[in-house]
């Protein structure tokens, strides 16, 4: 009996380990691919999914540029990426990801805190806070966000934003984990620094 339980014992602590080794070490990562659809934001709290399509989005507005994750240029896993000046013209087509629970109620790049439920998104050169217009090439679907976080730093050479849970919702992109997307800047445009 007595080894059964100090067995048991080992195995929760060697499984407690792990698990705060993956998620506390190092910089903050993005999910490999978004967790399958019946994960959902359990341990965040529910939201149903016609409530956060009924969600208004961001009403794009001028803003001071992010006292942090404004950086001339920055190193992340062995590449060096530039900040752009100013979001404006920026329109690119490629994949988006989205990233959620394990990453809910983190701090994000500019300073705030990451919520699953808000319409936001991570970019990894745009000046932040600023907006965008993600439409989904897959299904036509499109969305407002706000940026305020850095990343995907996962497969950066194809993806080029991740988005939030709820965004992701609305995009119609959480069961696939990513979706083929045209990201545009929207007015009033962002720089890197106050002018």
């Amino acid at each position: 009996m007595k080894g059964w339980r100090r067995l048991r014992v080992a195995c929760s602590v060697t499984a407690i380990l792990t698990w705060t080794g993956c998620t506390m070490i190092g910089a903050p990562r993005r999910p490999e691919a978004a967790p399958p659809p019946d994960h959902g934001p359990l341990g965040a709290g529910t939201r149903d999914v016609a409530s956060i399509l009924a969600m208004p989005e961001p009403e794009p507005r001028a803003e001071p540029p992010a006292a942090t994750g404004n950086m001339e240029a920055y190193e992340q896993d062995g590449r060096v990426y530039r900040v752009l000046e100013t979001s404006e013209g920026y329109d690119r087509r490629g994949v988006a990801s989205w990233y959620g629970e394990p990453f809910h109620g983190r701090r994000t790049s500019s300073g705030e805190t990451y919520d699953m439920f808000a319409l936001t998104a991570a970019h990894r050169t745009l000046p932040i806070p600023c907006y965008v217009e993600v439409t989904n090439l897959a299904n036509g679907r499109r969305v407002i966000l706000r940026v305020n976080d850095r990343g995907p730093f996962h497969d950066p050479d194809r993806r080029i934003i991740d988005v939030s849970y709820a965004a992701a919702v609305k995009l119609g992109m959480v069961g696939t984990g990513t979706a083929p997307v045209r990201v545009r800047a929207l007015p009033p445009y962002q720089t890197r620094t106050s002018r």
